[in-house]
C-alpha cells in the first residue's frame, strides 16, 4: 500500500481507537498543546476526508482524460475540415481569416531572370553528376555484355579444377523409347 493510503488507513484505525478508548478524557497534551478528544477526532477525520477527496478527484480526472482521448480525434478532424473550408471560402479576405485565428497564405514571389538561370544551371549540373536521363535518352543507351561473373562461378574459379578419372562402363540400353540417359 503506497504511503498516503497507508497513512489514511492508519488514521482510520487511530480514529476508531480514539473514539473507543480516549473519548472519556477531558484533554490530551500533544505537540506542546492541549487538545480535547473531539479536536483530535476532527483532525483525524479531516486527514481521511482530504485523501478521499483527492482520490475522488483523481478518478474523475482520469475519466475526463479517457473521454478526451476517445472523442478528441473525431473533433480535431472536424475542426481541421472546418479550417480547410474557411481557408477556401475566405482566402481573399484576410480580416475574416483573422477572425478565425488564421493567417492568409503567403503569395509566391516570382523568380528573377538571374534566379531562373541559376536554377536551370544547377539542374543541368545535377543531372550530369548523377547521370540522370529521361525515358527517350534511356532508350538510346545500348551496351554489349563482355563477361558475366556470377557468385557461383567466382567460387568455382578460385578452386582448382580436377579432371575425373576415366571409368570403364558397359553401354546402357534404354527401354523408354531410345533417349540416352544424361547421368552416365
Amino acid at each position: 500500500m503506497p504511503g498516503k493510503e497507508k497513512n489514511v488507513a492508519l488514521a482510520q484505525k487511530v480514529l476508531a481507537g480514539t473514539k473507543k478508548n480516549l473519548s472519556s478524557l477531558s484533554s490530551l497534551m500533544l505537540e506542546s498543546g492541549t487538545f480535547t478528544p473531539a479536536q483530535i477526532e476532527t483532525s483525524l477525520q479531516t486527514l481521511i476526508d482530504l485523501r478521499t477527496a483527492v482520490d475522488t478527484a483523481r478518478a474523475a480526472t482520469q475519466a475526463r482524460l479517457a473521454d478526451e482521448q476517445a472523442q478528441a480525434p473525431l473533433l480535431q478532424s472536424r475542426m481541421a475540415a472546418l479550417i480547410a473550408y474557411v481557408r477556401t471560402a475566405f482566402s481573399n479576405s484576410p480580416d475574416v481569416l483573422a477572425d478565425f485565428g488564421l493567417t492568409p497564405k503567403k503569395a509566391k514571389t516570382p523568380l528573377t531572370t538571374a534566379q531562373r538561370a541559376a536554377a536551370a544551371a544547377k539542374r543541368t549540373a545535377t543531372r550530369e553528376a548523377r547521370h540522370t536521363m529521361g525515358t527517350k535518352q534511356k532508350k538510346q543507351v545500348k551496351g554489349t555484355i563482355t563477361t558475366i561473373v556470377t557468385p557461383s562461378d567466382a567460387s568455382k574459379a578460385s578452386q582448382p579444377v580436377v579432371a575425373p578419372a576415366p571409368v570403364a562402363s558397359a553401354p546402357t540400353t534404354s527401354t523408354s523409347g531410345g533417349a540416352t540417359p544424361h547421368g552416365t
